[in-house]
């Protein structure tokens, strides 16, 4: 069933008399122990991944995932169990109790609200008849089925009985015709639920297996690299999966623009879902780069990088945490790749450097800050503008946020790394912890009006500057691409 017409469904989870915990969903879900679930419960009776709900034709189902406990209802262990609003499940027979609420319970279509589903079968066929060729009269149908109906009505009151065949023909081609568009339609729909599912389970994963890549970086033991190379394995057969379903869905046809093109490739590298990229953010990626092409600063600030030659080694160390090199022009948005550059005064102090570390977070990852602290000028003494310490620190900290507060969603990183200490991380924390629904298309979709203007310019100044660096000449630049090493 498709995720926008699931109804809404309540979780109350009972702690007590007074105190509980109450969810809102339009969307399938995990309940368990692990944090990735999105009713997190940690208590012994609850296993990591207990039970799923999920919305089968419009009726909310929940479904034991082989828990130690199981689920029971009305005291009798049950496999899965339909809920109805007010019903209590427990998990175990003794274990935490869930109360759910259905509000204005209802049975759902399957597809559309109004036309039959296209099965493609004997059923489908008569199901497409009766409605496009059924009472005109009845209410509550569409303006152009009502015109259909009542065309074909007048044609079989007019017609004389010689001539049925003729509209028995003509109603057949339309009904194949009709029944292969919406077949078409949804088939192509169900493949891009199916991408999707598999570019986020692709997150999930990653995320799952964070502590072990980083075991892995800093130890020799066989366990631990066994242990990355099967991730990398099953990561990689995920991603020639998605990368097929892209394919059929013609996300990257050669009728869609050659520029918008470069932004889904560059969403793609971020992390984000270009599936499911909304529309008004391609528009706001082509009105930065014409910013970019207002002015000469990232041609000059790329000069500057190749000749300190710093390209190199930033890209380097973010492929030495499993980034994307392209976190490079996070550098160029900071400080125009200036190791010397020096902010504002702010509550949390003053940033310095090319990476732009404020005090605090430059302790926290290993920098040492120098005694002129507290003032706007370079310092010999604090780590924050040698160059190979500050950027190894960048990208212990992209890569940090990447694997906490962002869920693998490389903008939320940006967006962070840039506000990451007041109003910005608040806002990401406030949402669902799974990468389905915390990357930047829902955090742009929840919090747009909520963004501060500094991060939102930010992040689609840094994000413009790679598809632009990717293709520079295809954007009237007359560099080539900094990281094409």
């Amino acid at each position: 069933m498709r995720a926008d017409l699931f109804p809404m469904i309540h979780v109350i989870l009972k702690k007590g008399r007074a105190d509980r915990e109450e969810y809102k969903f339009t969307r399938a879900f995990q309940i368990g122990r692990s944090a990735e679930c999105d009713v997190q419960i940690l208590e012994e009776d609850v296993s990591r991944r207990h039970a799923s709900v999920d919305c089968r034709n419009g009726q909310w189902v929940i479904s034991d995932l082989a828990s130690s406990n199981g689920i029971w209802v009305n005291r009798e262990k049950v496999s899965e169990a339909r809920l109805h609003d007010n019903t209590e499940v427990e998990l175990g027979p003794e274990g935490p109790r869930l109360h759910f609420k259905i509000p204005h319970e209802t049975t759902m279509p399957l597809h559309s609200p109004s036309a039959p589903a296209a099965k493609g079968d004997h059923e489908s066929i008569e199901a497409y008849a009766r409605y496009y060729f059924g009472d005109a009269s009845e209410k509550g149908i569409g303006e152009r089925t009502m015109m259909v109906r009542k065309a074909f009505q007048g044609v079989r009151r007019s017609q004389r009985r010689s001539y049925i065949w003729i509209i028995a023909v003509s109603a057949s081609i339309c009904l194949v015709a009709v029944t292969y568009a919406v077949f078409k339609h949804f088939e192509t729909e169900k493949q891009k639920q199916l991408a999707e599912d598999i570019f986020y389970a692709m997150k999930s994963l990653e995320l799952e297996f964070a502590e072990v890549l980083a075991l892995a970086r800093k130890t020799e033991d066989i366990e631990t690299i066994k242990a990355v190379e099967g991730f990398k394995a099953k990561y990689g057969s995920l991603e020639e999966s998605y990368d097929q379903f892209v394919d059929s869905i013609g996300i990257y046809d050669k009728t869609v623009d050659e520029k918008e093109r470069a932004i889904l490739r560059v969403a793609r590298t971020f992390g984000e879902c270009e599936i499911n990229m909304p529309e008004a953010f391609k528009k706001e990626v082509l009105n930065y780069i014409r910013k970019w092409q207002t002015t000469g600063r990232m041609k000059s600030a790329l000069e500057r990088a190749a000749r300190q030659r710093y390209i190199y080694p930033i890209a380097e160390a973010m492929q030495h945490y499993d980034l994307p090199p392209h976190f490079f022009y996070v550098g160029l948005q900071e400080s125009n790749f200036d190791v010397y550059a020096c902010g504002p005064e702010t509550r949390f102090g003053i940033a310095k450097g090319m990476w732009q570390f404020i005090p605090m977070t430059a302790e926290e990852f290993g920098l040492k800050v120098g005694p002129l602290a507290d003032l706007r000028e370079p310092d010999e003494l604090d780590e924050r503008h040698d160059f190979e310490k500050s950027t190894q620190a960048a990208a212990r900290y992209l890569r940090h946020i990447y694997d906490t507060d962002a869920k693998a969603s490389g903008l939320l990183v940006i967006a962070s790394y840039n506000w990451g200490q007041g109003r910005v991380n608040r806002l990401i924390r406030q949402m669902p912890e799974h990468p389905r629904e915390r990357n930047f298309w829902k955090f742009l979709e929840q919090y747009r009006e909520s963004i501060p203007k500094e991060t939102y310019d930010y992040v689609f100044y840094i994000f413009s500057a790679v598809v632009i660096g990717e293709d520079p000449a295809l954007f009237g630049f007359d560099f080539d691409n900094p990281l094409l090493l």
